[in-house]
């Protein structure tokens, strides 16, 4: 899996994988009550124009809005951290953002200040239209550690509690969508599958950060742990 601990490090191997595309059904997806749509982390930070935008960002909420239609659960990620959080490059005298650090919990990426609670940029983005939205689920609240799944933090053992709900609704098979496929996306999918769910991360639905060949490795590490690589037409509600 990508280490949620490491940024640097990505191979000329592991980007082969990544844009090695595996072959799909041509059959559609049919989603029903057993299925969940997983929106990650569509907030105004990673939003053109926000203090850790992801480029094209901003292009994943209509095919979200779209997608959404068709599910009948569906549940929402934050970012959600503290003033000063540990992971912010600003908390760590003369380190810049895309900086490492070592941690208690082992490497970790400095970020600019971004998503801190209760401001304009944690926010989802407006534009979403998803009403029927059940659970909206904050990470990386906690000041000292960085939460980048929405399963488990970076320290990978504390939960958000999200695999017991899902399993409570006898929800058993997760679409996943929404920002950066290469972090956030990525991690949320492979521990949905160390859960044992059924996954699928709709491609067309993120968008990537992609720096020193991590959007590339992250798709290899996906495959590798049963995540499946589908585009927004490949659903039928």
């Amino acid at each position: 899996m990508l280490d949620r601990r490491q940024l640097i490090g990505g191979s000329a191997a592991m980007i082969a994988a990544g844009l090695a595309r595996p072959a799909f059904s041509a059959a559609a997806v049919k989603i029903d009550d057993s299925c969940a749509l997983l929106v990650i982390d569509v907030q105004n930070c990673f939003l053109p124009g926000g203090s850790l935008a992801v480029k094209d960002g901003d292009q994943v909420v209509p095919v979200i809005n779209r997608i959404a239609k068709g599910f009948a659960n569906v549940v929402m990620t934050q970012d959600w951290h503290t003033p000063g959080h540990i992971s912010f490059a600003s908390s760590h005298g003369g380190k810049k953002p895309f900086e490492t650090v070592d941690l208690k919990y082992g490497k970790q990426v400095l970020w600019p200040d971004h998503c801190v609670q209760g401001t304009d940029g944690a926010g989802l983005s407006k534009d979403l239209a998803i009403p029927q939205a059940e659970l909206i689920i904050r990470k990386g609240y906690h000041k000292d550690v960085d939460s980048y799944s929405a399963f488990t933090e970076a320290d990978g053992k504390t939960t958000t509690g999200l695999a017991a709900w899902l399993k409570a609704r006898k929800l058993k098979r997760l679409f996943v969508a929404g920002l950066a496929t290469d972090f956030c996306v990525a991690w949320t999918a492979i521990d949905a599958r160390k859960a044992g769910f059924d996954t699928w991360v709709i491609e067309d639905a993120c968008r990537g950060i992609d720096t020193q060949g991590s959007l590339a490795k992250a798709w290899a590490d996906m495959a590798k742990a049963g995540v499946k690589r589908i585009q927004s037409a490949d659903i039928a509600a």
